[in-house]
């Protein structure tokens, strides 16, 4: 009897593999003709796609987990174990909010890899919004899920001892490292992996030299490192959200650990202020611009509205003699004042840092490009500076739309 070793997939070896998986039996008949294709554009993973040749809506997508990062190469190696804790977290998911999670059909942990559902009616929420796309439900979607999957592996849900025994469960020291520095540590200083466009060194060195923004990104760093509140997603940017008009899919959750609420509701809030920014110059129209940058505001509200609604029913349930009214609206508005300061670094990263977004390195024109990153820079910079002022989402909103770029320098 041989025992199975792990190898990395192909386009051709992905069609025996799943044919010697007895567990995707119910989706593909024994023997039959199957296509494939790596369809992965992610900075860690293969993924490929697979159908039956006879019946193209029997289809699945294949997640595998490489021994480093794909981006930059076996240079930088990385556990394969993100695989399992990437199943799991869908696990939960499920349990939760199967409506926006993705059905798995699978787990390999000799592979490391998933088999799941394939979203082939959906589009990668980022590609969306490049293109102008409004997603009417998204935000009501994304709320929901937010609040179910961050209050029910909480404190607040789970008994003192199932909660201590999923954070050692969850335990992902190599992911969150890797948060540690591309999110928190290094865009603040001269490192060489820094990935920013010339035209915004200016503004950039400006912003490394501010030791008070500095120190309130320390801050958002000590509590990512150390708030071991809930499960969090851990990488829920608008690349990592599968959405059409009617529906809205979270996924790639393989970052997932116990860390604070307001990182996930943050990197939402985030990736939709950079699609804020990044239409500065996408959208010409003065008009259409204000339409869909309207939207984008209009999203941010409805979502922290739809979470605040949806995670009452726990506050209905707490103990109201160790948690009065009183520490629960105290604990909500410190959540609303980290979620700007945790938007605030996932901004900057993404123009400072490597792995930016295509929202605005995607841009083509050079200065066109440096606006964008500009603006978005100094929302951020409005975000983290102001944080412990805000009182409501509005605020939040606020202090973006008032935001303006610097570049042009002569301007």
């Amino acid at each position: 009897m041989t025992t199975q070793q792990y190898y990395s997939l192909t386009p051709e070896t992905v069609i025996t593999y799943v044919h010697q998986r007895p567990q995707l039996a119910g989706i593909f008949h024994p023997g039959e003709s199957l296509e494939a294709v790596e369809v992965g554009d992610g900075n860690l993973n293969l993924v490929f796609k697979v159908w039956a040749r006879a019946d193209h809506k029997r289809t699945v997508v294949i997640k595998q987990a490489l021994p480093y990062v794909r981006l930059v190469g076996d240079s930088w190696p990385l556990p394969t174990d993100r695989a399992r804790i990437e199943a799991a977290a869908l696990e939960i998911h499920a349990r939760f909010v199967p409506q926006h999670t993705p059905k798995v059909y699978d787990f390999d942990p000799v592979m490391f890899a998933i088999t799941m559902q394939h979203l082939d009616e959906h589009l990668i929420m980022r590609k969306g919004l490049i293109q102008g796309i409004k997603y009417p439900l998204f935000a009501r979607h994304i709320g929901l899920f937010l609040a179910r999957t961050l209050a029910n592996t909480s404190d607040l849900v789970l008994d003192y001892k199932t909660k201590k025994e999923e954070v050692a469960r969850f335990i992902n020291p190599e992911l969150c490292k890797i948060t540690e520095d591309l999110v928190f540590t290094e865009p603040y200083r001269q490192v060489e992996r820094n990935l920013f466009h010339k035209e915004l060194e200016p503004q950039v060195l400006a912003l490394q030299a501010d030791e008070a923004l500095r120190a309130e990104v320390a801050q958002m760093k000590e509590k990512f490192m150390t708030q071991a509140q809930c499960l969090v997603h851990g990488d829920l940017h608008t690349g990592s959200i599968m959405v059409n008009q009617t529906e809205t899919y979270a996924i790639d959750p393989e970052f997932a650990f116990y860390g604070p609420m307001a990182f996930d509701i943050g990197a939402v809030i985030a990736n939709l202020l950079l699609s804020y920014a990044s239409h500065e110059v996408r959208t010409p129209d003065p008009d259409k611009r204000a339409d869909f940058r309207q939207y984008l505001t209009a999203s941010i509200i409805e979502l922290w509205q739809v979470f605040s609604r949806e995670f009452q029913p726990v506050w209905d349930q707490v103990d109201p003699i160790n948690m009065p009214k009183a520490y629960q609206d105290g604990y909500m508005l410190r959540l609303l004042q980290d979620t700007a300061g945790m938007a605030a670094c996932k901004m900057m990263r993404r123009v400072i840092g490597l792995a930016g977004v295509e929202d605005i390195r995607g841009i083509q024109d050079v200065h066109e490009r440096a606006i964008a990153g500009s603006l978005a820079l100094n929302i951020a910079r409005a975000l983290i500076m102001n944080r412990g002022q805000v009182s409501s989402i509005d605020h939040i909103v606020e202090l973006a739309t008032a935001a303006r770029p610097t570049y042009p320098w002569t301007a």
